[in-house]
């Protein structure tokens, strides 16, 4: 008698094939970054909560960054207030700034807390104000050599890890507004000027590093970190600090604060850091749990981590 073929031994196959790396990342921290097309997609917003919910049922701990840049310009063109770029960074005014904590807090976050809910008692909104996670000094931009005052925008210079660790351990999945305090106590009697706008990726990498992160995600609108672009599409699946930290001068942009971030990450013993195309639905399942991986993954110079992909 023959054996009855069931239509769904494939499903099985797939969970098999991810059995290794759900035990490679079972307890270990994940922490994502939301940017790009898939912060403003409703289908790629969906499959994304959908993906770190599995994370954390996988029972790896996710945390999620975030920032807002199409969602920032749209309500700064509401109230009729310019928006301006300088160095790649937007020039952040105090009205600006109001706007900014008004957008990443009120509105990107409260959305993703409720889309990643719609699966239990999960996610818990913050920023990086609450519990002084992450403390900014003030960041000037590097126009042609020349220092440039963009106004409120902050550069990290210390996380307290305190509060995303004791969420993790309660079991639940933090989601951050790139927001940080002043480390200037008179700047901070000043309300919204004793705040600063961090740049999603540079605030993803240094949390990733002070957590001793096992990844660092950065979702974008590209495949990964190309050979020779433009002109090549041919994507670098693999390379270490040394070798990104050649490319480096020679990137895109909008490529450097990501890349930028996943060295910091490597070199502060995060044990690999990727940046995985986005607009895919379900990137971060295939990147984590799938033999072949999509997108740049990026390792220390000594990395000993065995059959990373």
């Amino acid at each position: 008698m023959s054996t009855r073929k069931h239509t769904a031994l494939p499903k099985a196959r797939t969970l098999i094939e991810a059995l290794p790396w759900l035990t490679r990342h079972h307890g270990k921290t994940v922490v994502i970054k939301f940017g790009g097309n898939a912060m403003v997609d409703e289908d790629l917003k969906r499959a994304f909560a959908q993906d770190v919910v599995f994370l954390r049922h996988a029972g790896l701990r996710p945390v999620v960054v975030h920032g807002g840049g199409p969602q920032i310009s749209a309500q700064l063109d509401l109230l009729g207030l310019e928006s301006e770029f300088k160095g790649g960074l937007r020039v952040t005014t105090p009205e600006a700034m109001n706007v900014v904590r008004m957008v990443l807090a009120g509105q990107v976050q409260r959305e993703l807390v409720g889309l990643l809910n719609e699966h239990g008692p999960l996610a818990v909104g913050m920023t990086g104000e609450d519990a002084r996670l992450m403390t900014a000094t003030k960041h000037y931009a590097d126009i042609d050599g020349e220092r440039v005052d963009i106004g409120r925008v902050g550069e990290i210079t210390a996380i307290d890890p305190g509060a995303v660790h004791a969420l993790l351990d309660d079991g639940r999945i933090p989601v951050i507004s790139s927001i940080a305090r002043s480390s200037d106590d008179e700047d901070l009697s000043a309300g919204a000027s004793g705040i600063f706008n961090v740049n999603a990726d540079t605030a993803a990498a240094a949390l990733a590093a002070a957590l001793g992160a096992e990844t660092l995600m950065v979702l974008t609108d590209v495949e990964g970190l190309y050979e020779d672009w433009p002109h090549s599409d041919e994507v670098i699946s693999r390379l270490t600090a040394g070798e990104l930290e050649q490319l480096l001068p020679d990137l895109a942009s909008g490529m450097v604060p990501k890349m930028q971030g996943c060295l910091h990450a490597v070199r502060n013993g995060v044990h690999t850091a990727r940046v995985i195309d986005g607009r895919v639905q379900h990137s971060i399942l295939l990147e984590i749990f799938t033999d072949e991986g999509i997108g740049t993954m990026v390792v220390p110079d000594t990395n000993t981590i065995e059959g990373a992909t």
